[in-house]
């Protein structure tokens, strides 16, 4: 949506037939971080944190797992 809330596309819509189509729009309330959900992380941090640990992981920076599972049960 612009400033002016016109839909735009990223591309062009495909469709056999040209016609009417109906367009449903979800939108995100701006985020109350009262009501912060951890499994609305956006996809752009969830792929940082991956190339992070592959990264850790390929310098050996790794932990074992015994100590994680420690970890998680502390929680």
């Amino acid at each position: 949506m612009d400033e002016k809330g016109q839909l735009i596309l990223d591309r062009p819509l495909i469709l056999d037939t040209p016609g009417p189509v109906r367009i449903i729009v979800l939108f995100q309330e701006p985020r109350n971080e009262a009501e912060y959900d951890p499994d609305d992380t956006r996809v752009e941090e969830v792929k940082a944190s991956l190339r992070r640990a592959l990264q850790q992981a390929k310098a050996g920076q790794t932990r074992p797992i015994s100590e994680l599972w420690e970890r998680i049960d502390a929680e």
